[in-house]
């Protein structure tokens, strides 16, 4: 977890190796962990803002000779294949999967079910919100898939999210990543990026803590019931 962490608030530090020790395959390997992000659904907490933003940042500079069409297109079609994965395991094993001895403790309980409610909340726009919601976009299409919704409905929304979340995140790296103040304070803009994708989730724990429960008008106390 240690390594994770500081993978994540050293991004560009760590694609910088990546690109020295393995060139091109570079390419692949961001490839894989967007993917793996968005379809495996037990591995919701790898970066994927965060990572769009250092790999587009970093094809700025000359000196990596990385495109930034590349990583675009290579993004799209792991986030869009990933979703699509994603859905097929909530849609013929997502029950049994939860439920399994071994899987079913890999899977966040608590986030699966905040995602579910996202859904049953916002309906299918949520496909396209939650794309721009860590932890909350790894879970979505699982959520959509277990209530059955069926896919050609959801492949519209999903590439909508898919394409305005690559094309955000990797505009943004690539035009501001390499701004002096952003190098100079990267990790913070790296934590900043966090700290706004999970607000949205942050704000609907704090009001489901605090929010107090409706009472019925016409509920009828328990003790004036009759057996």
């Amino acid at each position: 977890m240690a390594t994770l962490i500081d993978f994540i608030l050293h991004i560009d530090v760590h694609i910088i190796q990546l690109v020295n020790q393995f060139g091109d395959w570079t390419y692949l390997i961001l490839f894989a962990i967007i993917f793996i992000e968005t379809g495996a659904v037990i591995l919701p907490f790898l970066p994927g803002d965060s990572l769009l933003f250092a790999a587009s940042a970093i094809a700025a500079d000359p000196r990596y000779n990385l495109n930034i069409w590349v990583f675009v297109i290579l993004f799209l079609i792991a986030c869009l294949s990933g979703d699509s994965l994603n859905f097929f395991i909530g849609h013929k094993i997502g029950k049994h999967l939860s439920n399994h001895s071994l899987f079913g403790r890999l899977i966040d309980k608590d986030s699966l079910a905040k995602s579910e409610a996202f859904f049953e909340r916002h309906g299918a726009p949520a496909i396209i919100l939650a794309r721009f919601m860590p932890i909350i976009r790894t879970f979505a299409p699982f959520a959509a898939a277990g209530s059955g919704f069926p896919y050609r409905r959801f492949i519209p929304y999903s590439i909508i999210g898919c394409l305005s979340w690559v094309i955000l995140c990797c505009s943004c790296g690539f035009f501001f990543g390499n701004l002096p103040f952003v190098q100079e304070h990267f990790s913070v803009i790296i934590l900043g990026i966090i700290f706004v994708t999970l607000l949205p989730a942050i704000i609907g724990f704090l009001r489901s803590k605090f929010q107090k429960p409706s009472v019925e008008p016409n509920a009828t106390p328990e003790h004036n019931q009759e057996d």
